[in-house]
């Protein structure tokens, strides 16, 4: 008599689908100036929430874990290289507005660009951490690349691990604050990508929305 085989045990995805929702709505955005094609954005959002709302129906969880490696790593690559597009063309618009876009479209398009950057973060943020969601979930020895302060929390369960929510905060703290306000970087890696983040939001705060604000007063 065969053993029965052990299921594949999965984190919530229900966090990055959502997100990824967000990336989409925020692309769609009405009068939001952009330089990248729309229609890309829309086909990998599209592509990448097929896996995350199949994961935790499917029984063959190990090929849709597969899935979802590739087009997580194709959104992430693609999309943040749309986002620098859009981040130079605002930047090009605020130099030297053309006619026709208004202080209106140009503070939307910044907002939506923040926005975006803080999601598109705190995906990459929780798809690295401990060597990403399966590891992190299944063993108690992968190295953090994010010390959070549950840990060191007298009578914390040893079994707690972060989730999507815990990333999305630190995105958002990295967004605002330019500076770890809660979980600290731990590796090389993590340093630099908050230390992208940073810049980005920096860049799309003082320098394109003070524009777009200038334009409106």
């Amino acid at each position: 008599m065969t053993e029965p085989r052990a299921t594949t045990k999965v984190e919530s995805r229900w966090g990055i689908a959502l997100a990824t929702f967000l990336v989409l709505l925020l692309t769609l955005l009405p009068g939001r100036v952009r330089a990248s094609p729309t229609w890309l954005v829309v086909v990998l959002a599209i592509g990448l929430i097929v896996p995350l709302l199949a994961l935790p129906v499917v029984a063959a969880k190990e090929r849709w874990l597969r899935i979802e490696r590739v087009t997580v790593l194709v959104f992430l690559v693609l999309v943040a290289a749309a986002q620098i597009v859009d981040l130079l063309h605002l930047l090009f618009i605020m130099l030297g507005p053309p006619k026709g876009i208004s202080g209106l479209q140009l503070l939307n398009s910044s907002i939506a660009l923040w926005a975006t950057n803080v999601l598109m973060y705190s995906i990459i943020y929780w798809w690295i951490d401990r060597g990403g969601p399966q590891r992190r979930i299944s063993s108690t020895d992968a190295d953090e690349d994010w010390h959070f302060p549950r840990v060191d929390v007298e009578g914390a369960s040893a079994e707690w691990r972060p989730t999507y929510v815990d990333y999305l905060f630190l995105a958002f703290c990295t967004a605002t604050a330019f500076s770890p306000t809660e979980a600290l970087p731990m590796t090389p890696r993590a340093k630099l990508l908050m230390m992208s983040e940073s810049i980005i939001s920096l860049i799309t705060i003082v320098a394109i929305a003070s524009r777009a604000i200038a334009m409106l007063g």
